[in-house]
């Protein structure tokens, strides 16, 4: 049995992982973003200093569940989302769904995927950056905030279906 977990990105990622890690590490994907603010509503709280409200993004249950299975009762899980700020989000948010009392979480930044660059980032793991977290949720609060509140007065204004921002 593994003696700890690596959770990418990308399930690409995951077969060289695994042949440059060997049998001591297991390595699992959340195929990009597991939770995110909810689809038909806001999400925010405004009230509560603009406070996310985060669901499961549909068809991501199945993904959680592996990653708690694979997860079981380790110690140490790697994360190693994608070295940008929504690679910290997925990490961050990933480690919040796999908490337990004595798990220790590792950040590993993977910039090449070369046996070298590999054991190299292994062997150097830092905490979460919750500096780089809040920059993408302060991002992701502001899209909803301004696609959500702006866009509708658009249509209304000047002509249906425009956006302003990235929220569609």
């Amino acid at each position: 049995m593994s003696k700890s977990l690596v959770i990418v990105e990308s399930p690409t990622k995951t077969k060289t992982l695994k042949k440059y890690l060997g049998p001591d590490f297991a390595v699992e994907a959340t195929v990009g973003h597991i939770i995110d603010l909810p689809v038909k509503e806001l999400g925010i709280s405004i009230e509560e200093g603009f406070k996310p409200k985060y669901d499961t993004i549909q068809g991501k249950e199945k993904v959680i569940r592996n990653l708690k299975k694979a997860a079981g009762n380790l110690q140490d899980i790697y994360l190693a989302p994608d070295p940008d700020r929504e690679g910290e989000a997925i990490a961050w948010h990933t480690a919040e769904i796999l908490k337990k009392k004595g798990r220790r979480f590792h950040r590993v930044l993977f910039h090449e995927l070369t046996e070298k660059a590999i054991k190299a980032a292994m062997a150097a793991p830092r905490d979460l950056d919750p500096n780089r977290f809040e920059s993408q949720q302060a991002r992701r609060i502001l899209d909803r905030l301004v696609g959500y509140q702006i866009s509708p007065v658009f249509w209304n204004k000047i002509q249906r279906g425009l956006s302003h921002g990235r929220e569609q």
